[in-house]
């Protein structure tokens, strides 16, 4: 591993969101449509990523899709503002890590660093600050994380075992992988061509000192279940107000 993390204030231009995948946890919303595709508040969830993205300096995003590739298709080719699209159809399903690698081949320069996000994430934070932590840090990658919000309720217990009270959904002190990455391009070559990336280069690149974090401070929120969905929309809702 000899690529070594961009040294100047030049801003990321472009940008990966993998959009594959069944979301068979997602049914119905995905019976018709690929996860990228399904609304929150009113909106497909690539809409509010490709906003955020070219808000902060992004020209060109490469959307990895499989699954209703269609549908995605004709929703992007309708849009006319925002960066510009490239649309890239797995043949067979490729994992994510195969994605990212697949997707990094649409990439205008693949001598540059790019951005890299889950097709199933809502989150608004800086990347500009995001950019500069990874550069200052010197990683081969950085992965955004964000403090994990339990979905069960906590019961505060005192020392004589009477309950205190109920907290309900708190954040715990633990982070985890937010599905948004900000990659160096050598770590492309180092992707699996078919498979989950999380399994593989990452530990590899942990092991080698090369991999950093950023924790997120803003909104974030992954949308995985029928559930997520409406909680989400309810969230956006409320900032929007």
């Amino acid at each position: 591993m000899t690529a070594s993390p961009s040294s100047s204030e030049t801003p990321v231009t472009q940008a990966l969101i993998l959009a594959g995948g069944q979301a068979t946890r997602l049914r119905p919303y995905t019976d018709t449509r690929p996860k990228a595709m399904v609304e929150v508040a009113g909106r497909p969830i690539i809409d509010y990523q490709l906003e955020w993205l070219s808000s902060h300096g992004v020209e060109q995003v490469v959307v990895s899709c499989g699954y209703k590739a269609e549908v995605l298709r004709e929703h992007l080719e309708a849009r006319t503002e925002g960066p510009e699209i490239t649309l890239l159809v797995e043949d067979e399903p490729l994992g994510r890590g195969g994605a990212l690698r697949y997707a990094a081949g649409g990439l205008r320069d693949p001598e540059a660093p790019y951005f890299a996000l889950n097709g199933d994430v809502l989150t608004w934070f800086p990347l500009d600050e995001l950019t500069r932590r990874h550069r200052a840090k010197g990683g081969l990658a950085t992965l955004a994380l964000s403090q994990f919000r339990t979905t069960w309720g906590i019961v505060d217990v005192d020392e004589e075992d009477r309950v205190e009270g109920f907290t309900q959904s708190p954040l715990l002190p633990v982070w985890i992988n937010a599905g948004v990455y900000l990659f160096e391009p050598g770590i492309t070559p180092l992707l699996p061509t078919k498979g989950d990336h999380e399994s593989s280069t990452f530990p590899e690149l942990a092991a080698a000192g090369r991999l950093t974090a950023y924790r997120i401070e803003g909104f974030w929120r992954g949308v995985d279940t029928a559930k997520d969905v409406k909680e989400a929309g309810v969230e956006i809702e409320a900032l929007r107000a």
